[in-house]
């Protein structure tokens, strides 16, 4: 559910994650995280697999840049690799399980999912655009939040 706590450790981690902070990553994780792909039978559980994981995503200079959404009442992320030329493609959507002040589970989605959610499939470059994809515009839905059963 969401609350001031959750939406702590939710920042924490759109900052790790667009700064391909592996060690910032893990400290969100629980022990126990676990980590799934549907439709793809590849699950994770474990906070040093789920980690490996990670840091195999965000590594070899990839860099993402997370758009905040809801799904089901959990927060997620559309989650979009900044091509040389500025423009970010959309590559799969993330829905996280906010637990006390950490994550215990990442459920990631293949980038078909993104018009569901109402997000493009590619974004412009920051510098065209002129402003920053992290803070919510006036003119997003106010309903955002509660999406999903």
């Amino acid at each position: 559910a969401a609350g001031s706590g959750s939406d702590v450790v939710v920042a924490k981690f759109v900052r790790a994650w667009e700064s391909a902070d592996v060690d910032a990553l893990v400290a969100l994780l629980t022990d126990d995280a676990f980590m799934s792909m549907p439709p793809i039978p590849f699950e994770y559980q474990g906070k040093d697999v789920v980690a490996r994981f990670c840091a195999r995503i965000v590594g070899a200079g990839r860099r993402f840049e997370l758009v905040p959404t809801w799904a089901n009442g959990q927060p997620a992320f559309g989650a979009y690799l900044r091509s040389p030329t500025g423009v970010s493609h959309g590559t799969g959507l993330y829905v996280i399980t906010v637990v006390g002040d950490r994550i215990s589970a990442m459920t990631r989605f293949d980038n078909s999912v993104l018009p569901w959610f109402g997000l493009p499939r590619s974004l412009p470059s920051r510098a065209e655009s002129g402003h920053d994809l992290g803070s919510s515009s006036p003119d997003e839905p106010a309903d955002r939040r509660a999406a999903g059963p």
